[in-house]
């Protein structure tokens, strides 16, 4: 059993089940290269505070490079009884360069330690995070423009409501990613605070430069409380946070892929290369990819849940229960990147069924509304329009007919000033153009949030590409 760094004060081992329920080791070990990287920003500081000699310094993080190679190459083993990769990288160390490899630990504890790694590997996953939202965005436009003059029908409840651009409501998504892209973005400020050299609660009797540290880590800012410093994992629930928000988003329009690729709907057509097939049923295409995505949404919600409720009742300062954040990010991490992924290329691999789409605008009294607008139009409050279009479908629904297969001398029935020209407003292929305000389904509006788009995430001029 590898000696524990602080088995000092203990006169027994400790006991084997102890050791297995308390090692971190399976799945810290990922922070290794965040771990070095923070050793070795700390041992120059130790240098150039004259803590620590600078050839000391250079011996310690030429062989800090090296272990970092070695477990880079699978070269080290974690299945040697070490706690965490903190101990691991420090034993790695001493083995190197004998007992000048225990001075890195001068002037830090492993609550500053484990704070420091954490926010690396976080910074580091929410600009990888962000860089898989604005693909995942690049692909929604580009669908978007392929099928800009595709009428489809609107829903609210579930129930058709309104004709509207299909190009629009797949533009709908790219603006929760956007919000989504915002909310990362936002987050690395806080993120992107130095807590080493907060040592284990109190700070350190050591003269240390923070502010170099911080500086040859990246950081902006250095954390001005020791004991919220070693503490603190708001950082890690707001990622969490940020994750479900991201997976709720992409869970919503999985739940419309999985709709309208059933054969009640035929919205949808999914390549066959991203479905699979049923196992008793030969004629299943099932669209298990966006039902995943919409799965792995709870699991993510799971992993927020979980570290809200243990961090609530902890006292200051550190306490293991602390322990338990990294797998809940490690797995959240996980999950969004693949799903972002698989989102992205998914969204290239579906095609639309435009006739299927048209005929579904003609059912469902969709331009109602456009219909009590016209009555607007002619001098009546908009009420009264609404009372006067409803009865008006209530007679059409009798009679098994849609707004637009009344006679006009049927529509004057119900208001005298009703004329030929209402069946224009009565064309659901026309019912967008005339929503042309700013946001509108308008086809002017949505060729321009294209373009905007395009040009937010550095798309190039060729229809479809991305730049960058």
């Amino acid at each position: 059993m590898t000696k524990k760094v602080w088995g000092g004060r203990f006169k027994q081992d400790t006991d084997a089940l102890v050791n297995r329920f308390n090692a971190s080791i399976e799945f810290d070990r990922r922070l290794y290269a965040y771990d070095i990287q923070g050793s070795i920003a700390h041992c120059r500081m130790l240098a150039a505070q004259g803590i620590i000699k600078d050839e000391e310094s250079t011996r310690i993080v030429e062989a800090l490079g090296q272990i970092q190679r070695e477990l880079d190459h699978g070269e080290i083993s974690f299945e040697e009884g070490y706690e965490d990769i903190h101990g691991l990288v420090e034993k790695a160390l001493v083995q190197k360069i004998g007992a000048l490899g225990e001075k890195i630990h001068t002037g830090r504890s492993r609550n500053d330690q484990v704070a420091l790694d954490v926010r690396l590997y976080v910074r580091d996953v929410s600009q990888g995070v962000m860089e898989r939202i604005k693909e995942t965005q690049r692909a929604l436009v580009a669908l978007a423009e392929e099928n800009l003059d595709v009428v489809m029908p609107g829903y609210t409840h579930l129930q058709r409501a309104q004709p509207v651009l299909l190009a629009h409501h797949l533009l709908a998504y790219h603006e929760m990613l956007k919000r989504d892209h915002e909310r990362f973005r936002e987050g690395l400020e806080r993120i992107n605070v130095m807590p080493l050299g907060s040592a284990a609660l109190a700070g350190s009797t050591f003269d240390l430069d923070r502010e170099m540290v911080a500086r040859e880590l990246g950081f902006g800012r250095i954390s001005r409380n020791s004991m919220d410093a070693v503490s603190d994992r708001d950082f890690v629930l707001e990622f969490l946070f940020n994750a479900s928000v991201l997976m709720m988003h992409m869970s919503r329009l999985s739940e419309e892929l999985v709709i309208w690729s059933s054969q009640e709907y035929g919205f949808v057509r999914i390549s066959d290369a991203f479905c699979t097939g049923s196992s008793i049923m030969p004629q299943k295409k099932n669209p298990d990819l966006p039902e995943l995505i919409r799965g792995k949404t709870g699991r993510v919600y799971g992993h927020l849940m979980s570290l809200l409720t243990t961090m609530k009742g902890l006292p200051l300062t550190y306490n293991k229960d602390m322990q338990e954040d990294k797998e809940a990010l490690f797995d959240a991490s996980d999950t969004v990147h693949i799903c972002l992924e698989v989102m992205c290329r998914l969204l290239g691999e579906i095609s639309f069924n435009r006739e299927r789409l048209k005929e579904a605008i003609q059912r469902g009294f969709l331009v109602a509304t456009d219909l009590a607008d016209y009555l607007v139009r002619k001098g009546l409050t908009f009420r009264q329009a609404h009372e006067i279009v409803g009865k008006m479908v209530l007679l059409a629904m009798d009679q098994k007919k849609e707004l637009h297969q009344l006679t006009l001398n049927e529509m004057k029935g119900f208001n005298r000033q009703i004329g030929e020209d209402v069946y224009e407003w009565l064309d659901p292929l026309l019912s967008p153009a005339r929503r042309n305000g700013l946001g509108g389904t308008g086809p002017d509006r949505v060729k321009q949030a294209i373009e905007e788009a395009r040009e937010e995430l550095g798309m190039d001029n060729n229809k479809g590409g991305a730049g960058g």
